[in-house]
Formats: structure tokens, C-alpha cells, sequence
């Protein structure tokens, strides 16, 4: 049985994007690194990933310093590399050069102990599909407690 933990969610990218499909990729962290994220000291709300010479990269993520460690700390900054299949980055590659769309990560979590990332092949909302996603939400929120009313 897989245990997963949330680490973080990404919850403006479901807000901006439109999400086509997700992935689930490992990434490569460093010591102090991990510990931060075990810490949840993570940002991302405007992180995405490339595709450059057949390999996953993430950019944008900030994993901030430890404290309690010494000289030996790493950069908050750096590009994290993400792991995935080699066809995999290939079928992304070819998605990615459509027009429009874009590798997001939704969230990272825990899963057997490793850090995962879930990654969003997202496509860009206009504002009015936005506006669209919050009137049909409140519609089903009041449908809702009209349902919840009625059984009372």
C-alpha cells in the first residue's frame, strides 16, 4: 500500500489553467533540500517546467535555505531536474511545441518515502472562462444547500 502525504497545492494553476492531463514525475533534490520540504518550506506559484535536451527541468520552484545547516547549504533558487520516462518526455515534447500549452506542477507529495511532483499539461484561461468556472461553482454551491435544505 502507497502512503502519500501533500506536501503543497498548487491551487492558482487549477484557477489559470486549464488542465488537460497530469503526470506523476520524481525530482532530484539535494541533503538540505529535502529537508526543507519535509519542513514544507516550499514555493511555487509561479513555477513551470521545460524541456530542454530530452530532459525535464523545473523552474521557478523556491525551496528555501535550512537553517541549521552550515556553509554546505544549497541555492533556494537552482532548477530542479524532474524524472520521467524517456517516451514520456518525448509525448510532452510534442504536446508542449502546440500552441498554448504549458508543464505546471499542480502539487508535491510524498509517496513511499520520495518526493513527487504531479505535473499539469495546462493550457492558459482567458478571463471570461474564469468568470465562467466561479458562476458555475457558486450555481452548484447553491444547488446544494437548496438539496441539503430540502432533506432537513
Amino acid at each position: 500500500m502507497d502512503k502519500t502525504k501533500v506536501i503543497a497545492v498548487n491551487r492558482k494553476a487549477r484557477h489559470d489553467y486549464a488542465i488537460d492531463e497530469s503526470f506523476e514525475c520524481g525530482i532530484v533534490l539535494q541533503g538540505t533540500e529535502i529537508k526543507s520540504v519535509r519542513e514544507g518550506k516550499i514555493s511555487f506559484p509561479d513555477a513551470w517546467a521545460e524541456i530542454a535536451a530530452g530532459e525535464l527541468w523545473l523552474r521557478s520552484l523556491r525551496i528555501a535555505e535550512n537553517p541549521f545547516s552550515s556553509i554546505f547549504n544549497h541555492d533556494p533558487d537552482r532548477k530542479k531536474k524532474l524524472l520521467m520516462h524517456r517516451q514520456e518526455i518525448k509525448r510532452l515534447t510534442r504536446k508542449v511545441e502546440e500552441k498554448g500549452y504549458t508543464l505546471i506542477p499542480l502539487s508535491f507529495y510524498f509517496k513511499s518515502g520520495r518526493v513527487k511532483v504531479e505535473l499539469g499539461l495546462c493550457k492558459g484561461k482567458k478571463n471570461y472562462d474564469k468568470r465562467a468556472d466561479i458562476r458555475e461553482r457558486d450555481i452548484n454551491r447553491e444547488i446544494q444547500r437548496e438539496f441539503k435544505g430540502k432533506l432537513r
